[in-house]
Formats: structure tokens, sequence, C-alpha cells
């Protein structure tokens, strides 16, 4: 499967990672892909669609954030290793 971009962003908790991924959605054409919770119950969520999408989703996330928000990124034309990663995310 192609992706355009994928995006991530690092919240504390579920409810926040909740919160974070509707503003997401609401901002932009995008796809929720997975969420993947890290030791200390940090939440790693990933989007997917075109980068301009992916782009304006993660900017709204971190320009007025729900809540704390750790880390952020947009990988456009992501490598298949990086597809493969995400993929696995979600068939856990």
């Amino acid at each position: 499967m192609r992706y355009g971009a994928f995006g991530l962003v690092e919240v504390l908790g579920d409810a926040n990672a909740v919160l974070v991924t509707d503003q997401m959605l609401k901002a932009a054409e995008v796809v929720y892909e997975t969420k993947d919770t890290k030791c200390g119950g940090h939440a790693l969520i990933f989007i997917s669609g075109s980068v301009s999408a992916v782009s304006a989703a993660v900017e709204s996330a971190t320009v007025d954030p729900p809540c704390k928000i750790f880390q952020s990124a947009v990988i456009s034309n992501p490598s298949e290793e990086m597809v493969r990663i995400v993929e696995e995310f979600k068939a856990r």
C-alpha cells in the first residue's frame, strides 16, 4: 500500500490520544492508522494522507494543542520499511 505521508504525534495518556486524534481528523482529510503505547503511558498516534493534509492535521495539533505534545513529525513518501513498521503496529 502506498502512503503519501505519515503524521506522528506523541502525548501522555490514552484520553489525550483520543483528543489529539479527534482534532487531527477534523482538521484535514486524513486517516487514523494506529496508536502505539510506550513506557510511562506515552501514546504515539499515526495518521496518513496526502503530504499537505497530514501536515495540516499535525500542525493543528501542535499549534493549538488540547494537551501537552511531546513530539510530532510528518514523514513524506515513507519508505517501504517505515510502512512495514506502521503495519506491524496496526497488527498488534
